[in-house]
């Protein structure tokens, strides 16, 4: 180990303690500790540059813009009040509703991220309209959008299958890994992500915010009301920034980002937003802590801290000709590693690692790129896993503290069933 690897490890503790401890406000954590890795030459000053124009920092604060004008807008009573008549005003049955909408756009999708963007505004409405706290509902709705992604045979699963596929033909297997082996080997985590979310999550949840939630903030002292024009404008825009996301494919590579910055833009000139709402519904915090977040996982694979950690599980589990073992550490590790990485990077990182081990072992790899996936994707507890996280922390009001207190019982039935379903479905020996 370098002293810029360790350097980066206690940096990253450090960003975890201030976290839970909660005294300064998270960006600033997350900035503090950008400043320091480029201080102490972990990473360069450019990096920060490049956090703070990243598509997902972009596309955050942009898509937290749009949900605030769409709240501007007569659209969530309309919406709210169909979903009310459709339910006969069972809040339970609303909201299960969302949840599935969530399952059905984070399969479709090739980004958790653009699922969540388009469902917590939606969530949102469904908690004002039936007097229920946005913190009850918004991290439920982050676990769906990122446990159930890439399970169906749909646009995740398809593009990941393919990188495992050229994973697997460059390191001389012959089985081959297609989106239905995303499926085989994770279908029954649906069940059980809908389960947990409908019945457990209201249970542990938190009941208030612990941090200003940010588009509640920024209606604090809206009174003029919007034109008919603008209040049309407002939902269409918003309408068309998330067909953009879906259809994304078909726009010639126009980046999503853009879309969300675009209808940021069209909303502020056909007058649903004015220029101090906008400004007012910038996620300063949010954001901050996304960069931080990015710059830390750069410095990360950077410095080399990151093979170092993925070399000594190999080491560790090189001798380890046991299923059960092998799947374990190959969901647990990239779990943990999640939390301080973007998820696609841990993935990348770790498929060489458990190709280059089940060849050691003569093992069958599928069930451990199945389980590097799923245990990147159900990572949550911190910001750097993926940019839904810090979104959704915005958007519910949480810290750090919270997200584990809400979310260790799952992340514990995910261990657990994934390690067991994998193992029968996929065994390694």
């Amino acid at each position: 180990m370098t002293i810029q690897m360790g350097i980066c490890i206690g940096l990253f503790v450090a960003m975890l303690i201030s976290f839970l401890l909660n005294k300064l406000p998270l960006g600033v954590t997350a900035g503090t500790v950008a400043a320091l890795l480029v201080i102490t030459g972990c990473t360069e000053a450019k990096t920060i540059l490049s956090s703070i124009g990243n598509a997902n920092t972009v596309t955050i604060c942009c898509m937290i813009i749009l949900a605030a004008g769409l709240g501007r807008t007569s659209f969530p009573a309309k919406l709210t009040h169909g979903i009310r008549k459709i339910t006969k005003g069972n809040y339970r049955l609303a909201y299960l509703g969302v949840l599935l909408i969530g399952v059905l756009l984070t399969s479709m999708l090739t980004s958790p991220m653009a699922a969540y963007a388009i469902c917590f505004p939606i969530m949102d409405s469904v908690c004002d309209e039936f007097g229920v706290s946005r913190s009850k509902a918004q991290f439920p709705l982050l676990v769906i959008c990122l446990g159930c992604c890439a399970i169906l045979p749909l646009g995740g699963a398809i593009s990941q299958s393919a990188v495992y596929a050229g994973y697997m033909e460059t390191y001389g297997f012959t089985q081959g890994f297609t989106a239905m082996d995303f499926f085989k080997g994770r279908w029954p985590m649906v069940l059980v992500c809908i389960a947990w979310a409908y019945f457990i999550a209201p249970k542990v949840t938190i009941e208030k915010p612990v941090v200003p939630i940010a588009a509640l903030e920024s209606k604090k002292g809206e009174t003029k009301p919007l034109s008919k024009f603008s209040d049309i404008a407002g939902v269409v825009i918003f309408v068309l920034v998330i067909l953009g996301f879906i259809f994304n494919k078909y726009l010639n590579g126009i980046p999503t980002w853009f879309l969300a910055f675009a209808g940021v833009m069209a909303m502020i000139i056909c007058g649903t937003l004015g220029k101090q709402d906008a400004i007012k519904a910038i996620p300063v915090d949010i954001c901050m802590l996304f960069v931080g977040a990015n710059t830390m996982a750069t410095a990360l694979v950077g410095t080399g801290t990151a093979e170092f950690i993925g070399n000594v599980i190999s080491n560790v589990v090189g001798n380890a000709a046991n299923t059960v073992v092998l799947h374990a550490v190959f969901f647990i590790v990239p779990f943990v590693i999640t939390q301080f990485m973007q998820n696609q990077s841990v993935m990348n990182v770790f498929a060489p690692i458990a190709l280059i081990t089940c060849a050691a072992l003569g093992a069958d790899p599928r069930g451990c790129l199945i389980l590097i996936s799923s245990g990147a994707l159900t990572a949550y507890i911190t910001p750097s896993a993926t940019a839904a996280v810090p979104m959704c922390m915005g958007a519910g009001g949480y810290d750090v503290k919270s997200l584990f207190k809400m979310g260790w019982l799952f992340a514990v039935i995910a261990c657990v069933v994934y390690v067991a379903f994998v193992s029968l479905v996929y065994p390694a020996f």
